[in-house]
């Protein structure tokens, strides 16, 4: 083997890859999505202001749009699942089972790519996944065999795990402890914009078009989406020339954080240290598991519970659907506002109350037999006031519970667990409806919503974890 045929072998240490131009050439494809590196911070303190201001709104709404378009892509088959049903012959189990997949991929990316997403730029990272779930939506919508739906749908799964590390590591370094409850819980209300947005569009393209417009249609705006997100985004203050959002607005979780530096962490620690020995994620994980069984069954089968069981149009199902997203819109608000205002940055105590408001829900829900849809709408706008709360804060109290640089790990693997109960919610929940009847699925709910408030009452009052800080100092 000769130099001049481009191949260096390398024995012992080192392998092929490392020392072949082409391997250099692989890795160097990749390189964009990097960290972004930094630059020297700027001296002048009104620069510093000015900048700080501009890119913070910029950066929020980049996000803001991003994620709810995310939406987009997501949410286009619950909308179709009618005329699936209707067209192709697929049985519930069937259409829970495609659900399931997408929760399954969704779930295990959202945990790989959040190691990823804290080592890579969320600029490309997050607008190269919303492309590609548009693609993917696109080609679902040209299918028309199961196994097909199933292959594209756990691809558009997997690619709509890129977009939350993004958000979680932007939110976390450029909005500071004290401030970040309130940011979190209106940016967490993009998906709920997205998702109010989607039973309007899918529904009416399928009507006019058919059902594979349901899918189109939101697939091709996704893609031009993601390359607006391409254009918006950049990554940390720091790679801007800005100081970090602490030493910025002097606003540090703890006494100790104050001191800490800036080192790097590898993505082992990230995920051994940070995640896996803390037991505090494990618990928000669970919690995690119990909300997104939730949140996935009331979403995904309300529409067809409406139909079947009040006879309601496919339209006025869907107006009433819609209102679930409007009140987790303001849920997460609220949510977001009283545990920065009234815990004082603590999460878990809105978690557990909000939790246990869900069962009352269920109760009125049991009572309220009659069709009446402006009723149900109410009901489902409650459904999504006290869910969408957990859900939120959950995943920014797992965040803080970690550390800083591993924010998107940390919310990526309690997130795998809420969509592992979400693939729950699909294939088996639809098994357990067709044998027992929505009697059962209610009581599903119930049980959930138990476990989901009584998991967190031991995190009432914690707030950060003072292991991270003391660690820190001493590196």
């Amino acid at each position: 083997m000769t130099e001049g045929a481009g191949r260096r072998y390398a024995y012992g240490r080192k392998k092929w890859f490392d020392t072949s131009p082409y391997g250099e050439k692989f890795v160097s494809v990749f390189n964009f999505l990097k960290p972004a590196p930094h630059v020297s911070e700027i001296e002048d303190s009104s620069v510093v202001e000015q900048r700080y201001k501009y890119w913070r709104m910029r950066t929020f709404l980049a996000m803001y749009v991003g994620y709810a378009f995310y939406y987009f892509t997501r949410k286009s088959f619950t909308f179709a699942m009618p005329a699936l049903q209707m067209e192709l012959g697929l049985s519930k189990f069937d259409l829970g089972l495609l659900g399931s997949f997408l929760s399954i991929s969704y779930g295990a990316s959202k945990f790989i790519s959040g190691m990823l997403g804290d080592k890579s730029n969320p600029r490309y990272f997050m607008s190269i996944g919303l492309i590609l779930t548009g693609i993917f939506n696109i080609l679902f919508g040209m299918s028309s065999a199961m196994w097909a739906f199933s292959f594209f749908w756990a691809l558009n799964g997997w690619f709509q795990g890129w977009g939350w590390p993004g958000c979680a590591k932007l939110l976390t370094h450029w909005y500071s402890h004290s401030e970040r409850g309130r940011w979190w819980s209106i940016w967490s209300t993009s998906h709920n914009v997205g998702a109010t947005l989607i039973p309007l569009l899918a529904p009416l393209c399928a009507n006019f078009f058919g059902w594979r417009y349901a899918l189109y249609v939101p697939g091709i705006i996704c893609i031009f989406a993601g390359f607006y997100l391409m254009n918006r985004l950049r990554d940390t203050p720091q790679s801007l020339g800005l100081p970090p959002i602490e030493k910025f607005r002097n606003d540090y979780p703890s006494a100790t954080a104050s001191q800490s530096k800036d080192n790097e962490i590898s993505i082992r620690e990230l995920l051994v240290e940070y995640v896996l020995r803390n037991r505090f994620i494990w618990i928000l994980a669970f919690a995690q598991f119990f909300n997104g069984f939730i949140r996935t069954a009331v979403n995904d089968w309300s529409m067809l519970y409406l139909i079947e069981v009040k006879h309601y149009s496919a339209m006025t199902a869907g107006m009433c659907v819609c209102w679930f997203e409007v009140g987790g819109f303001f849920g997460m608000l609220v949510a977001g506002w009283a545990s920065d205002l009234f815990f004082k940055g603590r999460r878990n105590p809105i978690n557990a109350i909000f939790s246990f408001l869900i069962i009352a829900v269920i109760a009125i829900v049991k009572i309220a037999l009659f069709p009446w849809p402006l009723l149900d709408a109410a009901i489902l706008f409650l459904f999504g006031f006290f869910i969408f709360g957990p859900q939120m804060l959950l995943g920014l109290a797992a965040a803080e519970l970690s550390h800083k640089k591993a924010a998107a790990t940390a919310t990526g693997f309690a997130g795998c667990f809420a969509y592992l109960g979400s693939a729950t919610a699909g294939g088996p929940l639809g098994l357990f409806i067709k044998w027992g009847g929505w009697d059962q699925f209610f009581l599903s709910l119930f049980i959930c919503s138990l476990f989901g408030a009584l998991i967190v009452l031991p995190l009432w009052s914690i707030k950060t974890r003072e292991k991270e800080s003391n660690k820190e100092v001493s590196t």
